[in-house]
């Protein structure tokens, strides 16, 4: 069945970039001159996306502002014969009726967030996206585990994997490797921040996933775990009782833009990437290197 509907977890406080995110979703944070929010969308859009589905919370109306036509803005951009700033946001503009918004009231994790989309979702695979981690490739990452997922059939659930250092892997949700197929593998475990020394592999899951809609049953009774919060990797655990879950190594270099140290590696990695912010950026840099 085709994946056409994406969730996006927005409803979190970002507490690692405070006072930043006080006022402001850390979803909206701009690198170079985007939010966070509008780089996932465009990946998830770039995969063949049809529905996006964002779970907010208090405080992120912003987020559906930002979807949202400003007419006042439009008509001022057209008044002064801006045509690039208009073609620019009407690139961005999703179409009528392909955005909805769901609300999950208290703070208890990713799971219960994913959980909170089940209506909207329905009895069909989809995509989880977060926003707070960038994959800077073409094409995305989305893409490339859709293009995956292609391959391997029905009732397949699909990982973004990538390999961390072997000291660092109590850091993260690691999953064991099973049978594999270049950059595709049967996943054979999950662990969430395994003690060091028994971790079943040095590949951690990101934040992408294409998920069965079996997995909202499980979040229904899912007890809480890490953080005494609803988790969605110890439902994935569960899933993975019945169905297959796989792991793609994706391509492209990922930045945790909800640190503050990723956050500003990723202004700087995708700044470069601009034809027209490179030359000048680079002299900026070698300026600071240099004293």
């Amino acid at each position: 069945m085709k994946i056409r509907k994406a969730v996006f977890p927005v409803a979190g406080l970002g507490t690692r970039v405070l006072p930043a995110t006080k006022a402001m979703p850390k979803e909206m944070l701009t690198i170079v001159d985007k939010p966070l929010i509008q780089y996932v969308y465009d990946e998830a859009r770039e995969a063949g996306i049809e529905h996006f589905v964002f779970v907010t919370g208090r405080n992120k109306a912003v987020i559906e502002d930002h979807f949202d036509r400003m007419f006042e803005l439009d008509s001022t951009l057209a008044a002064r014969g801006k045509k690039a700033e208009q073609e620019v946001l009407a690139q961005n503009q999703p179409e009528a009726g392909a955005v909805s918004f769901t609300r999950q009231q208290a703070p208890l994790g990713l799971g219960h967030a994913v959980w909170c989309a089940r209506d909207i979702v329905g009895n069909e695979p989809f995509a989880v996206v977060l926003p707070d981690e960038l994959v800077l490739n073409t094409p995305g990452c989305l893409k490339q585990m859709i293009e995956a997922a292609s391959q391997l059939g029905e009732k397949s659930n699909v990982l973004a994997v990538e390999a961390v250092p072997d000291h660092l892997t109590h850091q993260y949700g690691i999953c064991g490797v099973g049978k594999r197929t270049g950059k595709i593998f049967e996943v054979d475990g999950m662990v969430e921040k395994p003690p060091k020394g028994t971790a079943p592999s040095n590949l951690s899951i990101t934040g992408r996933y294409i998920l069965q809609p079996e997995i909202f049953k499980i979040l229904e009774t899912q007890e809480r775990g890490a953080g005494g919060e609803i988790q969605l990797t110890d439902a994935m655990i569960g899933l993975a009782k019945s169905q297959k879950f796989y792991g793609v190594e994706f391509e492209g270099e990922r930045h945790d833009c909800g640190s503050k140290a990723g956050f500003l590696r990723a202004n700087i990695a995708y700044g470069l990437k601009r034809p027209e912010l490179r030359d000048g950026l680079l002299a900026e840099m070698k300026k600071y290197l240099g004293s």
